[in-house]
C-alpha cells in the first residue's frame, strides 16, 4: 500500500491550510497532527482574541462556540499549547502569544 503523501506534506501557505479545515465558517475537525493544529490554534487565537485582555472562561467558550462545538477541547489544545495562559486562580485567560 502506498502511503498518502498529502497526509505527511506540510503546507507551504499556512492560512490555505487552515482554510481546508472550514466550510461555511465552521470548523469541521480539529486536526489530530500536530503541525496542522498548531496552524488552527494560531489562526483561532489571532481571528477570536485580542493581545492584552482578559477573557473569563464563559467568553472563551463563546468565542470558540462560533467555530465548533467542542469548545472545551479547543479551549484545553489553546491553554496546552501555550497560545493562552489561564490565571493561576482559574477565573481568566490571555492571549500569550
Amino acid at each position: 500500500m502506498v502511503p498518502d503523501l498529502e497526509e505527511f506534506a506540510v503546507p507551504e501557505n499556512g492560512a490555505h491550510a487552515v482554510s481546508a479545515l472550514f466550510s461555511q465558517g465552521r470548523l469541521t475537525v480539529i486536526p489530530r497532527r500536530a503541525v496542522r493544529r498548531e496552524q488552527l490554534l494560531r489562526h483561532l487565537t489571532e481571528t477570536l482574541f485580542r493581545p492584552g485582555r482578559d477573557y473569563r472562561e464563559r467568553e472563551v467558550n463563546e468565542a470558540l462556540r462560533t467555530v465548533h462545538d467542542d469548545c472545551a477541547a479547543l479551549r484545553r489544545y489553546l491553554v496546552e499549547d501555550g497560545w493562552l495562559e489561564r490565571s493561576a486562580d482559574g477565573s481568566a485567560y490571555r492571549r500569550k502569544r
